[in-house]
């Protein structure tokens, strides 16, 4: 059974912060779905990785490609990840379910801390997962550095 770990970012851009999810993740030996709201964003963040520091590759691709079931980390708009992945990131605001939370390996919820609507979102995201018996975490960087403000417990 999985947790929910949710990402208030205030110092790091998500293309800034994403990367380092996704290189523990790989590191993990997780398949990564990252989910999107909107294909023009997915497109900026995979030009992002694909210039990221040479000795930190991060395999990845686009969902529509013939090799989708293949790739490490793959970037959709979709509900459903081909790439059998086992953890899940969530980015603008992409919707999650129970469900996929418990049948994951970890998802990580990341939302930007500038944008009100985003926080607000997260807070409602956080409550609905929760209440439906989802682990969950929560990380602020707003000190400079990650740390853990707050840890809901499966009972």
């Amino acid at each position: 059974m999985g947790a929910a770990y949710f990402y208030h970012l205030t110092h790091s851009p998500l293309d800034v912060a994403l990367p380092m999810l996704l290189e523990k993740a790989i590191g993990a030996g997780w398949r990564v779905a990252v989910r999107g709201t909107d294909a023009a964003r997915l497109d900026m963040l995979d030009q992002k990785l694909w210039l990221g520091r040479e000795e930190s590759f991060l395999p990845h691709a686009i969902a529509g490609g013939p090799h989708d079931a293949m790739q490490p980390i793959l970037l959709t708009t979709e509900s459903s990840a081909p790439n059998d992945a086992s953890c899940l990131m969530s980015v603008d605001g992409a919707e999650i379910s129970a469900e996929e939370i418990q049948a994951m390996d970890r998802v990580c919820i990341l939302f930007d801390g500038l944008d009100d609507e985003a926080v607000s979102h997260a807070r409602r995201q956080w409550k609905a997962l929760t209440d439906a018996g989802c682990a969950a975490q929560y990380w602020s960087e707003e000190s400079g550095q990650w740390e853990k403000k707050a840890e809901k417990s499966v009972a």
